[in-house]
């Protein structure tokens, strides 16, 4: 199997809420593949989808019941400190949930998170570590 990761679905209670979240505080733009029923967004080089939570384990034969921390997060990484807090205050204004407040961490970067309206976190991060190149994509 080749390594490839092309779609990531985030199963949400209110899909009207949640769109609102990514469009209006990330600046992001719904797909034309997007409907009534599920929410596409292109991000470099894959897309994310927004898809009712019942409607996403009854696809995946799995119960829908779950709660607290969800064991993984998304990471959306910037070229410096800076960016990182510039966005965070930028979010914060917006009323976005400021789950940690950027600092510098124990592996050498710096970074936050913010949660969705799911609790979805995110960390918003700058990693000397990993480069980008100039359309916000990872160097190999």
């Amino acid at each position: 199997m080749e390594p490839r990761l092309t779609l990531i679905t985030l199963g949400v209670s209110d899909l009207a809420a949640s769109t609102h979240f990514y469009e209006q505080n990330f600046n992001w733009q719904r797909l034309p593949a997007s409907n009534e029923g599920v929410v596409f967004f292109q991000l470099n080089g894959m897309q994310l989808a927004l898809f009712p939570s019942q409607e996403l384990a009854l696809d995946a034969g799995a119960a829908a019941e779950s709660s607290g921390f969800k064991s993984f997060s998304l990471a959306h990484n910037l070229r410096s400190e800076q960016e990182v807090d510039d966005l965070i205050r930028i979010l914060e204004k917006k009323g976005v949930t400021i789950v940690k407040q950027p600092q510098k961490v124990f592996w050498g970067g710096y970074s936050s998170y913010i949660a969705d309206p799911d609790g979805f976190l995110w960390e918003i991060a700058y990693n000397p570590f990993l480069p980008l190149d100039e359309k916000g994509n990872l160097l190999s």
